[in-house]
């Protein structure tokens, strides 16, 4: 049977490490976004270009649209690539076609994950630290739960990412309060603390990931990688990477909490782990990462594995690589914010090795985006990028 694949999401960097996976393995492949040109649509491996309706905005115009493309393109394997077009498929999964694979498990347990609050109590069931965490359902009962709070400061944690309505998607964030009057604040100015969150402790630490697939249940492969370097330099994006290896207790509390809801997919598993070495878990993702390039480039290639693990095709053994990626653009972006940041934060002879570093990445360091097999991406993000600065 010829296997007709969509890509979701086609602006997103995964995406496009996800298209050049699979349309290299000789697969046909389709790529959507909410207009038809795109970053991964740009690349050579892109059979077809399509666009939807904003799921944020009208999430069931955005289904009749997948839908319809389904029907002319013969679509036969979805990937979504960002929560908010996963969270849509999944509440509408029983209007797609039989012959149609979505790579998740049934919706009630993607719930168990990406609810946060279902998630902790899965965990504390397993034996695996979460922070002090107090549960809360609304904005009122927040600011009731937050007299008994002692020390600070505290994180404010919604518990799903996005929030699925009938006529749009809330967005939320993780907010850090470092004093009692900052949580009030927050939880009468932000709308989504209407929905239920958490309270809870922060952990002082460094983050680390566990990126893994798993097939009914079992295990596959799993990777994690290190942040080199961020925009902005404080935290944030990756803008250059390199492999590392998956930590033994990391690894078994992956299983503890994957393994029993019989996981089926990709999930980005987070953790904290304190300066004591206690790892605590913060969330997991049922979605691909934005370092997916590196871990296929490692050679853990998770959009392939995870095709083949879904259509019941044998799944061969990954050999792990130590390698390093670089987003570029990203990278430039960064190197600006250091050298206008004050002398104060960054001095002198710091900048001047920073853009040392930007200069020369390292030999074994590749490219994430501009690669010379399939340069249209780059081409595509670079004219964009120039577009930004004239505004």
């Amino acid at each position: 049977m010829d296997q007709r694949i969509l890509v979701l999401d086609g602006n997103q960097r995964a995406s496009l490490a996800a298209v050049r996976s699979l349309g290299s393995k000789f697969l046909t492949v389709a790529v959507g976004e909410t207009s038809v040109n795109s970053l991964a649509g740009s690349s050579r491996y892109c059979s077809e270009r399509i666009s939807y309706s904003d799921p944020t905005l009208a999430p069931r115009a955005f289904m009749d649209d997948i839908l319809s493309h389904i029907g002319k393109l013969g679509i036969t394997f979805l990937l979504p690539i960002t929560e908010a077009t996963a969270y849509v498929l999944l509440k509408y999964r029983q209007e797609l076609p039989d012959s149609v694979t979505l790579p998740f498990p049934d919706s009630d347990i993607v719930e168990r994950v990406a609810n946060k609050n279902e998630l902790f109590r899965l965990a504390l069931q397993q034996g695996i630290p979460v922070p002090e965490t107090l549960e809360c359902q609304n904005r009122l009962e927040g600011l009731e739960t937050l007299k008994s709070v002692k020390e600070f400061p505290i994180v404010l944690k919604p518990a799903k990412s996005k929030i699925l309505l009938e006529e749009s998607i809330v967005s939320t964030q993780v907010i850090i309060a470092n004093t009692r009057e900052e949580a009030e604040e927050a939880l009468k100015t932000n709308s989504f603390f209407s929905f239920p969150y958490t309270i809870q402790a922060f952990v002082e630490g460094q983050g680390q990931g566990v990126f893994a697939l798993f097939n009914q249940g079992r295990p596959v492969c799993y990777f994690a990688h290190r942040r080199l370097r961020e925009k902005p330099p404080g935290g944030g994006v990756s803008v250059l990477s390199e492999s590392a290896m998956v930590t033994d207790s990391l690894r078994s509390h992956t299983e503890k909490l994957l393994c029993p809801i019989n996981w089926h997919g990709v999930a980005m598993v987070e953790f904290r782990v304190s300066d004591d070495g206690t790892p605590y878990l913060m969330e997991i993702n049922p979605r691909f990462w934005g370092s997916l390039q590196l871990a296929i480039d490692s050679g853990i290639d998770f959009p392939w594995l995870l095709y083949l693990a879904s259509t019941g095709r044998p799944i061969p053994r990954s050999v792990w690589k130590h390698r390093r990626v670089r987003w570029l653009l990203g990278d430039l972006d960064r190197l600006y914010l250091v050298m206008k940041a004050p002398l104060a934060a960054y001095p002198l002879s710091r900048k001047l090795r920073e853009l040392f570093y930007f200069l020369k990445p390292g030999l074994r360091t590749r490219h994430e985006v501009n690669r010379w097999e399939d340069l249209s991406p780059f081409w595509f993000e670079l004219k964009n990028y120039i577009r930004g600065l004239k505004k």
